[in-house]
């Protein structure tokens, strides 16, 4: 006998991990011995020793050499378990994105619940709804989601997955708003075109995003029908899937299905299915009574008996009683079915691998990183990221996506108990400080790879954590924004639940450029007035003033201008005291935009001029052509096209290295309408370049911005059919935004365009709009120039009315400081 005879299986890859636990069982060693004496890694061993992973073929050469065996007998079934298969051929057609699928993977040890299945999918197939309902860890969430898996081809557009945190330890329920949001950004549907406030709005916008799409959602962990109601579909053909430790009695039209614990005989197929001891001489099959002692202390509760069987599988040398026996140690109660079961595992841990999971519970937010699992624990990023392996290797962590990381809710629920009892309060709130420096630092920079302005201040946060994530462009930077806005925003809530003034101060100011491009500015002002608050309990002068200019800025991009220019007010007095030249600098620029839009000409100016010089003083070259930019676009919009086309190519022959140099974006806007009647085709160019600039970025009010300047510098050559075209397009684009007070700076322009192209009816519609909208956000210009663009069209059918609104205009106007606004913008 050579050592490897085996039955065969269909599977090669199980066929060969068979083989490989023969060698160990001829070694005599453990797993973690086996992995040393063969330069392996214990983790990397069990997946191999379990059928979870082939090996490299130098690991079956080490294990065979140990035991004295010939390798080569092995060679053509580890060939059959390796050999990648051919890659698919290439189509040279446009492929469509693939659908949004959220999805956990699907249990590949899914057992029994046939009739609880087949009750499920009629609930579906009758009313598109169902509520699966039952104690924790009995197998909802796994029931909804491997029916959604079943699903997922009659339902292709999207399928969708969101933790409603009903039942979440630390955290409350995520609220109706909050969960809405995420579904319709699942959607792509951009977080700006959201209704900005109102549940049933936002509620009836879910409701027709799914009405033309077949899509699947589980809402899984619900706390009450309440939460739950506005997140299920309306009419069309979608469909939702609800789990809850509660039955959801509120919801009449929603069929429930309430699941029990799994009968012995399905118990024993999960226990043995989960251990891959399924053989008729397997350990639990050679020990029936130990077998039944595990299923009793299970309480025949789903993730119960995974964690046991996932013990005992990763143990070879073990047998079911020293199950029992381990499983049974240090339990007072053994009805404590849960906690039994997790201990069992937890006592395998070495000191480090324990401490790790125990602050694991500290954590705020959803999934998360290595990186602020080293923050979390203080160590070097290897050390992290190897011992996150371990634990995901004991079943004790989830890996839902490559790179991520999660705690079931029960499993967190012991971490957060176990750090409690075990962990000085000392040590766990330096842990979570560290966590909050560390969501700082990273914020910090990601914004710095995408700069908002100019290149934002450090971090005060101290001190920095062991590792941040790599933001080689802005495009990594924003895609984690993106994946972490969730947790910056419960590291936010948890930093103002402990009182971390300064963490509250300052991770606003390093999200700017992500609102900016995502989720518009209700959000945002929200941040920034708690910002300010732990501002003012800080008391330093500067971070104060930066603090006031923040928010006074989120109000002016709201368009609550009244409220900016107090908080602009407050700012240039701490600034005053402080005698900081780049706080200064950003927030006279920051005036210069609001002075504009109040009417005045010289002042924004002087405001765009000092800017310049103060951020030159500053040795802030950006923010410096930041405000040359500026002042460009306002001389244009002035009709001084020779010196704002002057200007603006200033800017543009600034030495830089950033293919994406913000101040160029406004310069080649500028230079764009400047040149149209000279140079129509360099004019086109410029404004192109601009839009593909604001395209890759992802920024749509920018993106309607250079297509409103392209309508402009279009109707200016005659071309009118092409300009209403790219009107059209920018005020779709604004249509999605959900903010209405952004329309004011572009919507004389387009009635202009539309007069000229010969739809007078159309340019008084919107010259009206124009005149509800302009006094309510105080923009003069704007006001004025809709008075004009009406008397204009009234000329021929009512001269009085249009001498009335020709006197308004003029009253608008009138002044030491009036011009004649914004003929464009």
């Amino acid at each position: 006998m050579d050592g490897y005879e085996r039955t065969a299986t269909a599977d090669p890859q199980q066929e060969l991990a068979a083989r490989l636990r023969l060698l160990q069982e001829l070694s005599g060693l453990g797993v973690r011995a086996l992995a040393k004496d063969t330069g392996l890694s214990s983790s990397s061993l069990s997946r191999y020793l379990n059928g979870q992973t082939a090996p490299p073929w130098p690991a079956v050469v080490a294990l065979c050499r140990l035991v004295k065996r010939d390798p080569r007998p092995l060679r053509p079934l580890w060939e059959r378990t390796s050999s990648p298969l051919p890659a698919p051929p290439r189509s040279s057609r446009q492929v469509r994105p693939t659908p949004r699928n959220d999805l956990p993977r699907d249990a590949a040890d899914f057992t029994g619940r046939v009739d609880a299945l087949a009750a499920v999918l009629a609930a579906i197939d009758s009313h598109r709804a169902v509520s699966v309902d039952g104690m924790a860890g009995v197998g909802k969430t796994c029931l909804a989601v491997h029916a959604a898996h079943r699903l997922a081809v009659a339902f292709p557009d999207a399928q969708l997955y969101v933790d409603l945190h009903g039942f979440t330890e630390g955290r409350p329920p995520l609220d109706p708003d909050s969960a809405l949001r995420m579904l319709l950004g699942a959607l792509d549907v951009p977080s700006e075109r959201v209704p900005r406030e109102g549940l049933e709005q936002l509620a009836a916008c879910w409701r027709s995003e799914l009405a033309r799409r077949r899509v699947v959602v589980v809402l899984d962990n619900a706390a009450d029908a309440d939460q739950v109601r506005p997140l299920l579909p309306g009419a069309g053909p979608s469909v939702a899937l609800i789990t809850s430790r509660n039955r959801l009695l509120g919801l009449d039209e929603v069929p429930p299905v309430s699941l029990d614990v799994l009968d012995p005989r399905d118990s024993a197929e999960l226990l043995a299915r989960a251990s891959g001891d399924t053989g008729p001489d397997g350990r639990l099959a050679r020990d029936p009574e130990a077998a039944a002692e595990v299923l009793r202390l299970c309480g025949r509760l789903p993730l119960a008996l995974r964690l046991a069987g996932a013990r005992l599988r990763h143990r070879p040398g073990w047998t079911a009683g020293i199950l029992v026996e381990r499983m049974s140690q240090g339990a007072s109660e053994l009805d404590a079915v849960f906690d039994a079961a997790l201990a069992m595992s937890l006592r395998q841990l070495d000191r480090t691998q324990a401490r790790l999971f125990r602050l694991l519970g500290l954590l705020p937010g959803e999934s998360f990183d290595e990186y602020v699992a080293a923050a979390l624990a203080d160590v070097p990023l290897g050390s992290a990221r190897s011992t996150l392996e371990d634990l995901l290797d004991a079943h004790l962590v989830q890996q839902p996506t490559a790179g991520r990381y999660r705690l079931h809710d029960l499993v967190h629920q012991h971490a957060r108990r176990a750090t409690a009892e075990q962990d000085p309060a000392t040590e766990r709130e330096r842990a979570l400080t560290r966590v909050l420096d560390y969501y700082v630092h990273a914020a910090a920079a990601a914004d710095a790879a995408m700069p908002f302005v100019a290149p934002g201040r450090a971090a005060a946060a101290a001190p920095p954590p062991p590792a941040l994530p790599p933001f080689p462009d802005r495009n990594a930077a924003f895609a984690w924004l993106v994946t972490e806005y969730g947790n910056l925003i419960a590291a936010f809530e948890t930093a103002a639940a402990l009182g971390a003034d300064t963490h509250v101060s300052e991770l606003p100011r390093f999200l700017r450029s992500y609102f900016a491009r995502r989720c518009g500015t209700t959000h945002l002002n929200v941040l920034f007035e708690r910002s300010l608050a732990a501002a003012e309990r800080l008391g330093d002068p500067l971070r104060l003033a930066e603090a006031h200019s923040d928010l006074g800025f989120a109000r002016y991009n709201a368009g609550r201008m009244p409220e900016a220019a107090t908080a602009y007010d407050a700012a240039a007095i701490r600034i005053s005291e402080t005698g900081d030249t780049r706080a200064e600098a950003e927030l006279t620029l920051r005036r210069g935009y609001l002075s504009w839009d109040a009417g005045h000409v010289e002042e924004p100016l002087e405001l765009f001029g000092l800017a310049g010089k103060l951020y030159e003083r500053a040795g802030c070259p950006t923010g410096a052509a930041h405000a040359a930019a500026s002042e460009a676009w306002a001389l244009l919009q002035l009709g001084q096209r020779q010196e704002a086309a002057r200007r603006a190519r200033e800017v543009l022959d600034t030495p830089h290295t950033d293919p994406a140099w913000p101040p160029a974006f406004t310069a080649r806007i500028t230079l764009g309408v400047a040149m149209a009647l000279d140079e129509p085709d360099e004019a086109a160019r410029h404004l192109h370049r601009a839009l593909e600039s604001a395209r890759d970025d992802g920024h749509l009010h920018n993106q309607a911005w250079c297509l409103n300047c392209l309508g402009v510098a279009l109707r200016q050559t005659g071309r009118h059919e092409e300009a209403l075209a790219a009107h059209r397009e920018a005020f779709a684009l604004l249509d999605e935004l959900f903010e209405e007070h952004w329309k004011i700076h572009f919507i004389d322009g387009y009635a202009e365009t539309c007069r000229l192209a010969g739809l007078p009816d159309q340019a008084l519609r919107l010259h009206r709009q124009a005149l509800e909208l302009a006094p309510r956000l105080g923009n003069r210009p704007a006001e004025a120039l809709a008075h004009e663009g009406i008397a204009a069209l009234l000329d021929a059918t009512d001269p009085a009315a249009a001498a009335e609104h020709r006197a308004a205009a003029q009253d608008l106007r009138r002044g030491p400081d009036a011009g004649p606004g914004h003929f464009q913008s």
